[in-house]
């Protein structure tokens, strides 16, 4: 099976293969919202999605890069930006409220890695093993993956402006 190959803090650590390519139709998924239910992508039909997978919304790139992407996807009607990481539907929701971000949806893995399994953003080593890496994936609104980047080096911040130009 092919890992990708990425670096935590200089560190090699790998994910459970390669990030879902640019031209393929995105895999569906099962991910939990704030109010505990679950969300597919049906769920935002008709809608362009940016996915912006985050190991956890408590460390500080996760957040940086929450609140720059809330910035960025503001007065785009037809885009949803969810946030994906392993944490609690509660403590994500805690973390947007707390920083009155109103153009970002949260959603957890909390119930199952198969959507990290899916999109191969999944840790298999190291000592985030188990959670993902941090990643950006667009979806079109008929489910195709515009653009996908794995953050080579995962406390860095990912190319915000490659995200959104792919859904212009």
């Amino acid at each position: 099976m092919f890992m990708a190959k990425i670096t935590l803090k200089g560190n090699e650590v790998n994910t459970n293969s390669d990030i879902v390519a640019k031209g393929s139709i995105a895999p569906d998924f099962i991910l939990v919202d704030s109010d505990l239910q679950d969300v597919n992508l049906s769920s935002f039909d008709g809608k362009n999605k940016i996915l912006s997978i985050v190991p956890s919304l408590d460390t500080p790139v996760c957040q940086k890069s929450t609140l720059v992407f809330n910035e960025k996807v503001a007065g785009l009607d037809d885009t949803v930006m969810l946030i994906v990481s392993s944490d609690l539907p509660f403590a994500m929701k805690r973390f947007c409220s707390s920083e009155s971000l109103a153009n970002v949806t949260p959603v957890s893995m909390m119930r199952s890695r198969n959507f990290a399994k899916d999109y191969g953003v999944l840790l298999v080593d190291g000592p985030l093993s188990g959670i993902t890496t941090r990643a950006i994936v667009t979806i079109s609104k008929d489910n195709k993956v515009l653009h996908s980047e794995l953050v080579t080096e995962i406390a860095d911040e990912p190319n915000y402006q490659a995200a959104l130009d792919s859904i212009k």
